[in-house]
């Protein structure tokens, strides 16, 4: 199996979307790094902010990791405002810490997306998709889930279960 981590990125720490991320962290044992409980400041073009929580984050999960699966809610159409900063910081990758970078090439990442509709908008996934082809990432799998009635209805149960088998 992957070498796997799964990045939370919801601006409830124990909502839907955590939900979702504990039934795949007890199918896989990926463990869950929740970005509510990091200090992350968004993109500064004279990283001023170098001494958040970001560089030693995205350092530990380019050296242990083989898999990155974002797991975010759908907020507007879209992913959440904390993994938006998360992904926005990506680019001091690009430009002061490049080697940090250069180990994204051949990660896969995959995406757990969860929102109050059964279907996603067209384009969810584009951010994610050109990310990865922007970093030499492999986008392998995603998969779109709802919560019904507090618990997780078997017809995501089934998907979810498709989505771990595509990434182990």
């Amino acid at each position: 199996m992957k070498k796997g981590v799964i990045i939370l990125g919801s601006a409830n720490s124990d909502g839907e979307t955590r939900k979702i991320v504990s039934f795949v962290h007890d199918k896989l044992s990926y463990p869950i790094i929740d970005l509510k409980t990091k200090s992350i400041s968004e993109f500064d073009y004279e990283f001023k902010n170098r001494n958040d929580d970001f560089h030693p984050l995205i350092q530990e999960i380019v050296d242990t990791y083989e898999i990155i699966v974002f797991a975010t809610p759908v907020y507007w159409y879209s992913m959440s405002g904390i993994m938006k900063t998360f992904f926005d910081r990506i680019s001091d990758c690009l430009k002061i810490k490049k080697e940090t970078g250069r180990k994204l090439r051949g990660m896969e990442m995959a995406v757990i997306s969860c929102g109050s509709d059964r279907k996603l908008k067209n384009g969810f996934h584009m951010p994610f998709i050109e990310t990865a082809k922007y970093l030499g990432m492999n986008y392998t799998s995603d998969v779109h889930c709802w919560i019904e009635e507090g618990g997780i209805p078997i017809s995501v149960k089934n998907k979810l279960d498709m989505f771990i088998e595509s990434i182990q």
